[in-house]
């Protein structure tokens, strides 16, 4: 019966529960045993690959048009009528599987996960989940309508945030208030979504029966190989080697610019004072020119992209109603990802390209496993994207089938380096600040100590900058940080794969091919090894020590440093 499932799923769009229904009953009817295991787990995979494939279109329909009503209504029914009773029969797979004691060779790690899931399932959240669920659309709907006049016409923050870029002061600091004060207009909006989606995780946890949301989401997150103290660790480290390095590189701009202090919006500018990165002007020239790049890094790599391009399987242009950032995520019936972001010709899209691009060639990578061997850690997920980012740098110029000049070139992979040293002291600042809420859930409930505690975490990170005056607009900074709103305590992946991702690209400074190999080898295993033998397998250590992240910042401040003296030649 399995194999009479649609292979377009379109087709079960408006299927209810009672269509899916028998393939889970029938699967937790038959005898569960050696012989038996491995036909139970491929036919759980096929319908699993419909029900997130279905999942992944229709929550897609709704942000590449937050004004689509018929889109989110549908998604929404999905959540509920479909979503819902999936995750419970699921869980009554998974104790069935638990329970037979079987442990096929490669999913030591994904049985381990789901111990920790079955003990930690409830029924009573699922209505929960589905409700988070749609308060996060509801942000996506919030920020995607934001948009301002400037120079008589209407402009979405992204396109606003362009003239940040630009060598006149003047206009960056009038189009960065005025971005701004349009965020700050919805703070009240969006204090009041904060507090119903923090209450709702706060009883998630306690009926769940854990100490607190973030240990719920340790279980959720899969989070086996580390604990939160480790994180603790590794802000800790951030603190003693990364912030340094940062006030170094703010020390460099603020010369450079000849400034007394900086400001806000003088970050984003080129400190060598040269007119802003162009890399293209439309979406499809971004499509297109990537292309090359990509067969420059691996053949086959290059071949998964063309794929997407041929398909039409990318989504990349910003444009009002669209919600904001930019992901990856994945079609497993047609063994196809889709990239959606929003480019309006900065450098910054091109490396979000790099990015989500990584993330696609997991998804590739690892189409041929089963379901449950394809849900690999978000934190080596990180690694896919970010190692990317790096490993096509050599191919940004135009003679390499890249967009630039060598002079452009060096640029832009002087704005991506010096941005990872600031990017581990952000990240620093939304886990910190996590962790805090959290842990102190009634004073996170009120959004005025939610401003005090980002403020107070800004300036421990993030010092250097010159905020007088502006300090409504720095507190309410975690209003803009979407993974608070969407998916809390999704951001510490991010600081450690960036550490996995210098290292793999310090392995490629020396034998470009051997590293690619590697990077191509771990990302093929899926879940099929543990987190730290992922990034062994990748040439990168999962590390949160001082040690580690000194190896890290020093080999990216010394390449800035090249590339400073290369350019002020």
């Amino acid at each position: 019966m399995f194999e009479q499932l649609p292979k377009q799923v379109e087709l079960v769009y408006d299927w209810t529960w009672d269509s899916y229904q028998p393939y889970f009953d029938d699967l937790l009817a038959r005898e569960l045993n050696a012989g038996t295991i491995e036909a139970w787990l491929q036919d759980w995979s096929t319908v699993s690959k419909v029900l997130h494939e279905t999942y992944a279109r229709l929550s897609v329909a709704t942000t590449v048009d937050t004004s689509d009503e018929l889109a989110q209504k549908r998604y929404f029914t999905f959540l509920e009528q479909i979503v819902e009773p999936g995750e419970t029969a699921n869980n009554l797979l998974e104790r069935k599987w638990v329970d037979s004691g079987i442990t096929p060779s490669g999913y030591e790690v994904t049985l381990r996960a789901m111990r920790h899931n079955i003990a930690q399932f409830r029924e009573e959240n699922l209505s929960l989940k589905t409700e988070l669920n749609k308060l996060g659309n509801e942000y996506d709907a919030i920020v995607g309508k934001m948009t301002v006049e400037w120079e008589g016409e209407e402009k979405t923050l992204a396109q606003l945030d362009t003239v940040l870029l630009e060598t006149n002061r003047q206009r960056r600091e009038q189009a960065w208030r005025l971005s701004h004060e349009r965020r700050i207009a919805d703070r009240e909006t969006l204090d009041a979504l904060w507090v119903k989606m923090l209450g709702l995780r706060l009883t998630i946890a306690a009926q769940a029966n854990v100490a607190d949301f973030r240990a719920y989401q340790w279980v959720e997150y899969a989070r086996h190989d580390y604990t939160p103290q480790d994180i603790e660790t590794f802000l800790a480290s951030i603190r003693e080697v990364v912030v340094p390095a940062m006030m170094r590189l703010l020390e460099k701009r603020k010369q450079l610019l000849g400034l007394e202090t900086l400001r806000p919006w003088d970050m984003l500018v080129d400190p060598l004072a040269d007119e802003p990165l162009k890399p293209f002007q439309t979406a499809d020239e971004l499509a297109h020119g990537v292309a090359t790049m990509f067969d420059r890094v691996d053949s086959t790599l290059g071949g998964y992209y063309r794929i997407m391009l041929n398909e039409g399987l990318l989504d990349l242009d910003n444009r009002k109603n669209k919600a904001p950032g930019g992901y990856c995520t994945d079609f497993p019936v047609v063994a196809r990802p889709f990239i959606f972001m929003n480019a309006v010709g900065i450098h910054d899209n091109l490396q979000t390209m790099l990015h989500e691009v990584g993330h696609a060639f997991h998804a590739f990578e690892t189409s041929p496993l089963n379901y449950h061997l394809q849900q690999y850690p978000i934190e080596f997920a990180e690694v896919a994207s970010m190692s990317m980012e790096l490993l096509a740098a050599p191919y940004l110029t135009k003679e390499d089938g890249g967009f630039y000049t060598e002079r452009e070139a060096a640029r832009a992979l002087l704005e991506h380096l010096m941005g990872n040293i600031y990017f581990w002291c952000y990240m620093s600042v939304v886990v910190a600040f996590q962790n805090w809420v959290y842990l102190n859930p009634e004073d996170a409930s009120q959004p005025d100590q939610c401003d005090s505690k980002w403020l107070e975490l800004w300036n421990i990170y993030l010092p250097g900058v010159d905020w007088s005056g502006l300090e409504a607009f720095q507190a309410t900074g975690w209003q803009r940080k979407l993974h608070i709103y969407q998916i809390p305590f999704y951001y510490s992946e991010y600081g450690l794969a960036q550490l996995g991702a210098t290292l793999i690209w310090r392995n490629a400074q020396t034998d470009a091919p051997s590293a690619v190999l590697a990077y191509r080898k771990a990302l093929a295993l899926g879940n099929q090894v543990t987190l730290p033998e992922l990034f062994e397998t990748a040439g990168a250590k999962l590390g949160f020590d001082v040690e580690t992240v000194s190896l890290a910042v020093e080999l990216t401040e010394r390449k800035i440093n090249e590339l400073f003296s290369l350019l002020e030649a």
